[in-house]
């Protein structure tokens, strides 16, 4: 009688355990779509901030192209990343590059800079940084519309001489209490240009490239439904 009471309770917490395994597996995988969609949602709002739906008519977040590992260190990106490529009737029109600064205040400023083909910034955000509340986070367009004096910019306008704060005879506001996270975000940004300038010949190579196997694939699919 005790043997069976045992082995009773013993199937039954079993029984529990699986049925509980089974909640905590279907809860996981339900959570882990909604916070991946979450995140697609995020980063599609990001994006849409610096190239607006009226200058693109392509999956901002699927046209990609890989940064060679020779860009790396010029972006400050230790594991690389992915160009987003902004394209209208399939002709790129700007790319969305991410970057990260070491020099913030308070450690690394993370960005995304979208940058038109004819080289001027359609774009800057901040997209994660510790920098000091009240001083340094007005790099944060949610604090100020600092980030917004970039829009237009390219490596002629201004000259290099004016990729700097204005206390140091450059064209940029600096902020009150805190010029380091500004030359920071400043010198960065001009950093990105740079490697524009450089990779852009190649960006529009590939992105060329892109455009003619998805035309092509586009065409077998409506040859063969």
């Amino acid at each position: 009688m005790t043997f069976a009471s045992i082995r009773f309770n013993s199937l039954l917490l079993a029984g529990f355990s699986l049925i509980t395994a089974l909640i905590l597996a279907t809860t996981d995988s339900l959570t882990k779509d909604r916070i991946a969609d979450s995140e697609r949602k995020a980063a599609q709002r990001a994006l849409l901030e610096i190239i607006p739906i009226d200058r693109h008519d392509n999956d901002l977040l699927m046209d990609v192209q890989p940064i060679p590992e020779k860009f790396w260190p010029a972006l400050g990106l230790k594991k690389g990343g992915d160009i987003h490529i902004a394209r209208n009737s399939g002709q790129p029109v700007a790319a969305i590059i991410p970057t990260v600064t070491p020099d913030g205040y308070s450690g690394n400023i993370s960005m995304i800079i979208g940058v038109n083909f004819d080289g001027t910034i359609a774009g800057v955000r901040v997209v994660e940084h510790k920098e000091t509340p009240g001083l340094g986070d007005k790099v944060d367009l949610k604090k100020s519309d600092w980030i917004l004096s970039f829009n237009g910019a390219s490596l002629v306008n201004p000259q290099a001489s004016g990729w700097d704060v204005k206390k140091n005879g450059g064209e940029f506001d600096q902020f009150t209490g805190a010029t380091i996270t500004p030359r920071a975000v400043i010198y960065q940004v001009a950093q990105v240009l740079e490697y524009f300038s450089e990779d852009s010949e190649r960006l529009l190579a590939e992105a060329a490239m892109a455009a003619k196997d998805s035309q092509a694939a586009n065409h077998s699919i409506q040859a063969n439904p």
